[in-house]
């Protein structure tokens, strides 16, 4: 029996998870999962957005999802840690790291799932690595965080985020947009003229209250600036551990 498929994680827990499936709203892909992940101390920061302004952002193939006729633009500050391939051990020095994303909710083919209009991480391996193997848009910035503090600069882009936050009790029951914004399980990606997707699986986010010490969002997108918009919901997650499977392409 393997005890320590990864440090932290062994090949039973990694079974159950595969195991523990009634919260999603369609079935643990079948085949062989490529990758694992944690995303751990997650923030959620949320905001309605007009859907005219997100359109032009969507490739051919998807379609804006929205939450009772409103678009949603989402920036989650998080830790990423023991990404790896299946079968390998963890390189601490590339696989744990911080990272930033900006994401929008779509939906083809009746799955609902996110679309990353930018992402952000801390090292230039990881994020060259990344963006290689996912041809996800990583791109490179300057963090740091504590267990209440998440520090981020982005030269390039002139994005910046400084926070400080507290976080408070769980929430005993979630709303429909809770769920809505959070139990998404896939990813789309397009990369020249092609549209893919990529299926993951976790558990459901526990979700936990946030208050707000300091907040300096400085990003836009596509004319949307964040600095003066107060998010409309925000939240804490201590994190999920995530399967991924390699992406597939979706015929347009």
């Amino acid at each position: 029996m393997i005890k320590n498929w990864f440090p932290g994680y062994s090949l039973a827990d990694l079974n159950a998870l595969l195991k523990e499936s009634s919260h999603r709203p369609w079935p643990v892909p079948e085949g062989k999962w490529q990758y694992y992940q944690e995303w751990n101390e997650v923030l959620f920061f949320h905001w309605k957005v007009p859907a005219a302004l997100l359109k032009p952002l969507i490739p051919a193939g998807l379609e804006l999802d929205l939450f009772e006729n409103e678009a949603w633009i989402s920036l989650v500050p998080f830790t990423m840690q023991k990404i790896s391939p299946a079968g390998l051990p963890p390189l601490t020095f590339i696989s744990d790291f911080h990272e930033i994303n900006l994401r929008t909710y779509v939906v083809t083919e009746g799955k609902p799932g996110v679309f990353f209009l930018n992402i952000e991480a801390e090292k230039h391996l990881s994020v060259w690595i990344a963006k290689l193997l996912s041809g996800l848009p990583y791109g490179k910035a300057t963090m740091q965080r504590n267990k209440n503090t998440y520090l981020s600069r982005n030269a390039a882009k002139g994005f910046n985020l400084d926070l400080e936050f507290e976080v408070k009790a769980f929430l005993q029951s979630k709303s429909k947009l809770d769920l809505w914004l959070s139990e998404r399980y896939c990813l789309y990606l397009n990369q020249g003229q092609k549209l893919y997707r990529y299926e993951i699986h976790h558990l459901e986010w526990q979700i936990a209250a946030m208050e707000l010490k300091k907040t300096t969002i400085d990003y836009q997108i596509n004319g949307f600036c964040f600095t003066d918009r107060t998010p409309d919901l925000i939240g804490y997650s201590p994190g999920v551990k995530v399967l991924a499977w390699a992406r597939q392409e979706i015929k347009t």
